[in-house]
């Protein structure tokens, strides 16, 4: 019997109408409600604040995670007072009765931030908060957000240290009064040495364990997941290495453009923005090597171990491994949309890269000469972040006339935006009296099967965990230096050649510029996403 050569057809084997039984292992599923505290959100009339800040913890507040007792202090150079605070976040929110209750935890300050006067009348509106509510147990248990541009970060942490409300966690101090926190935006720097230097300053006013560099994509479900998934099964991590992986994509594109954040765009550019902490972070959970145990330290640990072990790409052959592009006039969801040039605020003769691939080797036992393939963009035709894990073909096919090569490899598949899951696509025989054969995905959405609303960002989670002191989702010093001391090399190669002259050169809409496609093609592989 022959089997007719045929093109694989991609099917989905969708979730059953029996809901499937889920068990949960109620000894590890620990959901502690944080001691009472504050947070002071610095910039706190931005976009940042109202579009993640406020909502999550409003989340949290109604999943009762949040104490009675917590507040927040904003504080930002918009002036306004506490009632106009509380109103925004009312109109915010919404009008029904938890939103009420939760807008009277909100308190305003308004000043300036290179103010010292600014500072004390911060403190003095800490102390009146606290004597108002009789909030004893909260006492200097203050979170600071810095929600603000990086360049007032060295400021504000100047004058918090000036007025006594920062300082290092000494070890012998009492429980409550070493309980400050100060969470930090990204970009964490802007190079290797600018991240040194920022790195050197703030520890001379905080220790490594009160200082928490915020990645959103950590705090994820379906980021967290790859963990479990890796390491409590045991499907899967025997093959999780250079002897059955053929390669490994990752993949962050979005169809929206600069937005509201065409100034600060134009001088950081897509490898700033997404490779030094977002990409650079997925490949490390991806490559990792198992902790000992779920420990924050351990877990950081291998992490970095990954990071150390990254090849160097060769001085002059930047080319070879690194692409990139900018997005020109285009349509997307079938809307005309300008090009990055004609952005407001964007530079007409702008080099900033909106779109950056990469083609990667991690020198190690696990992974040699396995190649690991990035890719982020702006303004491209469909939305995905996802991991793609390709398998190695099978070594000889039984099914003649069809060669192992003609067999589609296995694919594992993480989605990590929309419709988050996992996805694992295999051949199987098509339905007939023909023994023909089929590329089918088997599909697990965590909306399908566990119901929950997704997330904002997760920072929900990031939240919770800073207040519970728990860095395990948070950059350590080592990894964001680490980071930039790969990325560094290539921006300054960037910097020091000559003006690009096929800027813009991909269409908005578009998957990208076809140097990307050559990146990988060129290896004989292709871009995937399911």
């Amino acid at each position: 019997m022959t089997i007719p050569t045929t093109t694989p057809i991609t099917t989905s084997v969708t979730t059953p109408t029996t809901p499937l039984k889920i068990l949960t292992h109620e000894e590890f599923c620990t959901a502690n409600t944080p001691d009472p505290c504050g947070i002071v959100i610095f910039g706190a009339s931005g976009d940042l604040a109202y579009r993640r800040l406020i909502p999550s913890l409003y989340n949290l507040y109604k999943d009762k995670f949040l104490n009675s007792s917590f507040f927040v202090l904003g504080f930002a150079r918009t002036a306004k007072n506490d009632n106009n605070f509380r109103e925004e976040i009312i109109n915010l929110l919404g009008e029904e009765k938890d939103a009420l209750e939760f807008a009277k935890c909100f308190y305003y300050e308004s000043g300036d931030y290179n103010s010292a006067a600014s500072y004390e009348c911060l403190v003095n509106r800490l102390q009146e908060i606290k004597k108002n509510n009789n909030n004893n147990m909260a006492k200097d248990k203050i979170i600071f957000y810095l929600a603000t541009p990086p360049n007032l970060v060295e400021t504000i942490i100047f004058h918090l240290s000036q007025v006594k409300l920062i300082y290092p966690d000494e070890g012998d101090l009492d429980k409550q009064s070493k309980w400050i926190k100060v969470v930090f935006e990204k970009p964490f720097g802007s190079d290797l040495e600018s991240a040194r230097k920022l790195n050197k300053y703030i520890h001379k006013h905080l220790r490594e364990n009160q200082i928490y560099r915020i990645d959103h994509y950590l705090g994820k479900d379906s980021v967290q997941n790859i963990l479990m998934f890796r390491f409590s099964n045991s499907i899967f991590e025997p093959l999780w290495n250079r002897q059955y992986i053929d390669h490994i994509q990752i993949s962050a594109l979005e169809t929206l453009g600069v937005e509201h954040r065409a100034g600060y765009y134009d001088q950081t550019g897509a490898l700033r923005d997404m490779f030094q902490n977002h990409m650079f972070q997925l490949l490390a959970l991806i490559a990792m090597g198992p902790p000992a145990r779920f420990d924050a330290n351990q877990y950081r640990d291998e992490k970095i171990k990954v990071i150390k072990a990254l090849r160097p790409i060769p001085k002059g052959k930047f080319h070879e491994f690194v692409v990139r592009g900018q997005y020109a006039n285009g349509v997307i969801n079938e809307q005309a949309v300008v090009g990055f040039r004609d952005e407001k605020n964007i530079s007409p003769t702008s080099n900033t890269e909106t779109f950056s691939a990469m083609k990667l080797f991690i020198d190690n036992w696990r992974w040699e000469g396995v190649p690991f393939y990035l890719r982020t963009g702006k303004r491209i035709g469909r939305a995905a972040t996802e991991i793609v894990i390709q398998f190695k073909n099978i070594p000889h096919s039984i099914f003649y006339p069809l060669k192992a090569d003609q067999l589609c490899p296995n694919l594992l598949s993480f989605q990590i935006g929309e419709n988050e899951g996992i996805s694992l696509g295999f051949e199987a025989k098509h339905p007939g009296p023909k023994l023909c054969m089929a590329f089918v995905n088997l599909n697990f959405c965590y909306s399908n099967i566990f119901g929950t609303r997704p997330l904002p960002l997760a920072y929900e989670r990031l939240l919770l965990d800073c207040m519970l002191g728990e860095q395990i989702l948070f950059s350590r010093e080592d990894m964001v230096e680490l980071s930039w001391e790969y990325i560094t090399p290539i921006l300054k190669d960037w910097e020091n050649s000559p003006p690009l002259s096929n800027f813009p050169n991909y269409l908005a809409g578009s998957f990208g510029p076809e140097e990307a496609n050559t990146l990988i093609e060129r290896d004989g592989r292709k871009w995937i996403l399911s």
